[in-house]
């Protein structure tokens, strides 16, 4: 037990990790339970980094000191690990904030009562896959389950903060637990981390593999999972790069000719979607408004033959300090055919633009999540009215008359506005805001040159006037 294993000496501690711990997550694999060897199959190859039994009791001091009997304490302390993690970058994959992960579940809305099932294709850390459940806890929690306890927010504020059961969940307990989260990726080490981290959160046996999306194999390997499986599909792919052509599966290279990560893992998208799954993706802008025959065609797939719902251009500086690079977030239903596309042109996410990325007060997120679902509502469409519980009391505060009255989506000035499906196709199929958003200038109203004119001149008087008294001074 950890509280024996605290008071132990720092070299016997040492000897217990090396030798115990890391020994007994190599075996892991041997397991009968599924769930254990899955998660043996990605720690198999795990090594301790740390080779200083000091450094190892100075760990084992803070840990002790921290509440992890209290509600989801060791989630958000491998969040937080998470939020620090430097090999984020590499082949292209970086860091999606929580925040944004977060807005784009609650304009998902997840349904467990309805057998959803939820995939990322380019898992990472298992963010998306976390946070879907984190949102489960949230909404199907009765109010006399929730308690709450005193934590540290973003700002490293104490505040109280409310702990949610997921009691309500029970109907669709066996659902959520084993059959609902599924997750790929190709790096070993960010696998071994997404499974810890789901399971840290509590998601009993989340289904994650190793393996390349983009790949031959894929179709292979999990051949119900590479087409018509999913109900929704969260993703931030690799943003740079181009694959291996002889690598590439072959009904990918049908789909789009290309090389390109970010336009082969759309492809993809679209075809392991259940006909009537979503999707909401995050993409480089560069797939918006790119020329190339593959970009167009693309886009072209998105909008005449599936429902293209929604583009959300995100601020250049939300991936620092990883990354600059401008990006935004495609939603899109497979199957039937685009009516309409509703943009949505975020300027701030609640943090600083900076490398620093710090908490600051101007948020657009919640006017984008109850402007997403006051449209869908406007169009008929089902909506959730769920929002969470930070998005909704911001939401109060900067819109405490709510935001319906007045709100008209033909207007092209505002943060959120409709696009014809016509216009979009007049434009080679642009989805770029800046193509449709429509800015309104000012106009500056100067005096009149004369009245300026004599302006100067008196000014000038009085500083002559002034020379002359000094002048007599001297």
């Amino acid at each position: 037990r950890f509280s024996h294993y605290s008071n132990l000496g720092s070299d016997e501690m040492m000897e217990v990790v090396r030798d115990g711990v890391f020994q007994h997550f190599r075996q892991l694999g041997q397991a009968d339970a599924s769930k254990v060897t899955l998660l043996g199959n990605f720690m198999k190859d795990a090594r301790l980094e740390i080779v200083k039994p000091s450094l190892l009791t100075k760990a084992v001091e803070v840990i002790k000191n921290l509440p992890l009997d209290r509600g989801d304490t060791k989630g958000d302390l491998y969040e937080y690990l998470l939020s620090k993690l430097t090999t984020a970058g590499i082949n292209g994959q970086f860091r999606t904030p929580r925040h944004i992960i977060r807005t784009m579940v609650e304009m998902m809305e997840p349904n467990p009562a309805r057998g959803e099932t939820i995939c990322d294709p380019a898992c990472g850390t298992g963010g998306f896959l976390a946070t879907s459940y984190e949102y489960l806890l949230e909404k199907y929690s009765s109010l006399e389950s929730i308690h709450t306890e005193i934590g540290t927010n973003e700002r490293g504020e104490l505040e109280e903060q409310k702990i949610f059961t997921g009691d309500l969940l029970v109907p669709w307990r066996n659902h959520v637990d084993n059959n609902m989260f599924h997750g790929y990726d190709f790096d070993t080490t960010m696998l071994r981390i997404a499974a810890m981290n789901l399971i840290m959160h509590g998601v009993e046996a989340p289904d994650i593999h190793y393996q390349d999306t983009m790949s031959q194999s894929f179709s292979t390997n999990f051949p119900q999972a590479s087409k018509n499986a999913f109900n929704l599909i969260l993703a931030n792919p690799p943003f740079t790069g181009s694959l291996d052509e002889e690598d590439i599966d072959s009904t990918l290279s049908a789909m789009v000719k290309t090389k390109k990560t970010e336009l082969l893992f759309l492809a993809r998208i679209l075809q392991m979607l259940k006909v009537g799954g979503r999707s909401a993706t995050i993409v480089p802008q560069g797939v918006l408004f790119g020329s190339s025959k593959a970009h167009q065609s693309l886009r072209k797939t998105l909008v005449e033959d599936n429902q293209l719902e929604a583009v959300i251009n995100l601020p250049s500086g939300v991936f620092k300090p990883y990354a600059g690079v401008a990006t935004a977030i495609l939603i899109f239903t497979k199957g039937g055919q685009t009516d309409e596309v509703w943009f949505y042109d975020l300027q701030n996410d609640g943090y600083s633009l900076d490398d620093k990325r710090n908490p600051i007060k101007e948020n657009d997120l919640p006017h984008l999540l109850a402007s997403w679902k006051h449209y869908r509502t406007l169009r008929g469409l089902p909506v959730d009215n769920f929002m969470g519980e930070k998005l909704a009391s911001l939401l109060k505060q900067q819109y405490p008359e709510g935001i319906d009255a007045g709100v008209d989506f033909k207007d092209r000035t505002q943060a959120a506005f409709v696009v014809p499906k016509a216009d979009i196709a007049a434009q080679k199929y642009d989805l770029s805001i800046n193509r449709y958003k429509e800015v309104v200038y000012q106009a500056e109203e100067y005096e009149d040159p004369k009245v300026i004119l004599k302006r100067l001149k008196d000014l000038e008087k009085e500083i002559l006037a002034d020379l002359d008294e000094l002048e007599g001074m001297l």
